[in-house]
């Protein structure tokens, strides 16, 4: 009876120094990627990046995960100051987020997290482009974005969306054939009071460019939200890729937080 319980204590301390020792090994194996650590950047490898803003060009950026997966209202980050902008947890370094940009803070929206990493979508060309920012406690601003926008081209359609909801609708313009209004994923990154133009009194830029134009006015080609000085353009597709919107919509659409999804179909 003995030597059987002496046994058993030997056979049980085995199975839990093994247990022990899988614990260990996982805890050290570096498997945790919640705790990945970003790669290092100096202060003049950061002047070296390019800038993640609507005259920016990032590559080797991934694309957006969901870019063709419809509106959707969710979590928006805003970079206390410029944050790195990495191709994935703990990759290579392929930009620099803004804190502000085109006159206004820079929210973009969050759509993947793991750990202290956050995926973002870039308002850069190529459209769709994203990447991960590293967000420690006190890097970053965070809100919940309630609202979203559908942009139908077919039928020169444009919703406000709360929380799934519609509370508004309008007929709107769009990008002529030779210059249309490009599909995918887009997000409000600015209000700008137009002061050089006369037809709108605020433009809303998106972060998505145009395909057929690499200039327009000067700009990058930035496809926006704004009124006209009449409705010649409801329900035609004769915009040079922006989209033209009534006044009462403006109205509505300037009140939707910065970083607010915008997808066109």
């Amino acid at each position: 009876m003995q030597r059987s319980a002496v046994s058993r204590a030997r056979k049980t301390f085995a199975v839990a120094g093994v247990a022990v020792l899988a614990l260990l090994t996982g805890a050290c194996s570096g498997n945790d990627s919640t705790q990945v650590a970003p790669v290092a950047v100096t202060q003049e490898d950061l002047t070296q990046l390019p800038e993640a803003n609507t005259f920016g060009t990032v590559t080797g950026a991934p694309t957006d995960p969901q870019a063709a997966a419809g509106a959707a209202a969710g979590k928006v980050l805003h970079p206390k100051s410029d944050l790195v902008v990495y191709a994935g947890v703990g990759g290579k370094p392929i930009a620099k987020l803004p804190s502000i940009q085109m006159g206004s803070p820079t929210w973009v929206p969050v759509v993947a997290e793991q750990g202290e990493w956050a995926e973002v979508l870039l308002p850069t060309r190529p459209n769709a482009s994203a990447g991960w920012v590293h967000v420690p406690e006190g890097a970053a601003e965070t809100a919940q974005n309630d609202y979203a926008v559908q942009v139908d081209r077919a039928s020169f359609r444009l919703q406000i969306l709360e929380n799934g909801k519609t509370t508004g609708s309008w007929t709107i313009g769009t990008g002529k054939p030779e210059h249309p209004t490009p599909a995918g994923r887009a997000y409000i990154i600015a209000s700008i009071e137009e002061t050089k133009n006369t037809y709108s009194p605020i433009v809303l830029p998106l972060s998505y460019h145009s395909d057929s134009l690499e200039t327009f006015g000067g700009g990058p080609g930035t496809v926006g939200l704004h009124t006209w000085p009449n409705d010649s353009f409801v329900g035609k597709a004769n915009s040079d890729g922006c989209i033209r919107v009534p006044q009462d919509a403006l109205e509505q659409l300037v009140k939707l937080p910065l970083g607010t999804i915008v997808n066109i179909t």
